[in-house]
């Protein structure tokens, strides 16, 4: 008999309660003032610490271009209502940052002269992989340029049976609650060829994959009981990948998780106050790496990772997967050059690529301030004991420094 997996309700003590019959996630802390964080932190007090929005239009706030040797700021992140302390001292000048373990080093690595990298991912082990979904060009005679497959390690399984709603609402005050893990855990696999890489494909190429997400969230929208779909990239062993082979995954979830509801709740509360989108209102020039038509990249006024970077459509719009073909070809040209300059400046650094997007029933009402971006985060440093106890990240790059560094960066040689 299979593992059962499940779903669990923990952590009521912090807010993180989770089962999937809830719409909505909430939680509250309390913020210390910049006085006690510099204490609590062996600092000297920080007279001069600003508290600024990070949703804050170029309108509302005049930018300041990047100054060395700058003090420590606290930032707050509007969109995810979290704090974030920019400590410069506790790094290099931005543009000295590398990543010591570039991902394809562990790729290329090999006693062999000539290697020739193979995979279950790659183009005639096929019959290796786990079943396959769908592929584009959907042709099963044709060569295929992307395959859809499930997962042969799902963290979910779809051949569980889905959890009654009366079963979480039930057990949600007890404390403890433990649900079937139906659910769904897909691989995209964005190329059959093993040593090339998202960055290597065309605008049009990168919009095929960026489709293919597409397709398959539509599929799972379908299913009643799939409530929220999270699409995410791991590039490197450091970032979650287990396999070299440029590849992505997407998860259906019967639940909205606590990260999403924090991140909508976090918006709308921006949007009681200004009657705006938060999201819509986030451009200004000094944070600003490049744009297109229909998208722009910046790296984030409150960013928690060194050279984070997010990539924001112009048009308000709520979920991912409304995107059309030619928007979907436009971000592909942006994410690829985006991608390309992470790397050139930054030695190949591994990321996580996220989509953030909204839950399928998210009403009408919500739409004023829902907007869908896309995230990548650099692993350039490392996760501690302060981070993961108070939910504040240290940021050693003023985030308007890393724009300036990642605008320079040539990549058309």
């Amino acid at each position: 008999m299979e593992p059962r997996t499940t779903w669990r309700v923990h952590d009521r003590a912090m807010g993180r309660i989770l089962h999937p019959t809830q719409g909505k996630f909430s939680r509250a802390y309390h913020v210390p003032t910049a006085s006690i964080l510099s204490r609590r932190l062996g600092a000297k007090p920080m007279p001069s610490v600003r508290f600024l929005t990070a949703a804050m239009s170029s309108t509302e706030q005049s930018p300041s271009p990047p100054l060395p040797n700058r003090s420590a700021e606290v930032r707050r992140d509007a969109i995810f209502d979290r704090w974030v302390l920019i400590s410069p001292a506790r790094a290099r000048r931005p543009s000295d940052f590398k990543s010591h373990s570039p991902a394809s080093s562990s790729s290329s690595a090999s006693g062999n002269p000539n290697p020739k990298p193979s995979c279950a991912f790659c183009a005639g082990r096929e019959g290796e992989c786990a079943p396959e979904i769908f592929r584009v060009p959907p042709s099963s005679s044709a060569d295929w340029k992307i395959r859809v497959i499930e997962n042969l390690y799902p963290a979910l399984r779809r051949d569980a049976e889905p959890p009654d709603p009366s079963d979480g609402l039930a057990a949600a005050g007890t404390g403890r609650c433990a649900v079937t893990g139906f659910g769904f855990h897909d691989v995209v696999i964005e190329t059959p060829d093993h040593s090339v890489h998202l960055p290597d494909l065309s605008p049009e190429e990168v919009g095929e994959v960026l489709l293919a997400y597409k397709q398959r969230i539509f599929q799972l929208a379908r299913l009643g009981s799939i409530k929220y779909v999270q699409v995410f990239k791991n590039y490197g062993a450091s970032a979650g990948a287990s396999m070299a082979h440029s590849h992505s995954q997407i998860m259906g979830l019967t639940l909205v998780p606590p990260l999403v509801s924090s991140r909508l709740d976090s918006m709308k509360k921006f949007y009681d106050m200004t009657g705006k989108c938060s999201l819509c209102e986030v451009q200004s020039e000094d944070i600003l790496v490049c744009d297109t038509v229909h998208f722009f990249a910046i790296v984030p006024f409150a960013a928690s990772y060194p050279f984070e970077v997010w990539i924001v459509p112009r048009d308000h719009t709520a979920h991912f997967h409304e995107i059309d073909h030619e928007k979907a070809v436009d971000l592909g040209g942006l994410l690829k050059l985006v991608l390309q300059k992470l790397s050139k400046q930054l030695n190949d650094p591994p990321y996580n690529l996220i989509i953030q997007t909204a839950p399928f029933d998210l009403s009408t009402s919500c739409t004023p301030y829902t907007h869908w971006f896309l995230q990548i985060l650099p692993h350039l440093n490392v996760i501690g004991g302060f981070e993961i106890g108070t939910g504040c990240f240290i940021n050693p790059v003023f985030p308007e420094d890393a724009a300036k560094v990642l605008r320079e960066v040539d990549c058309s040689k």
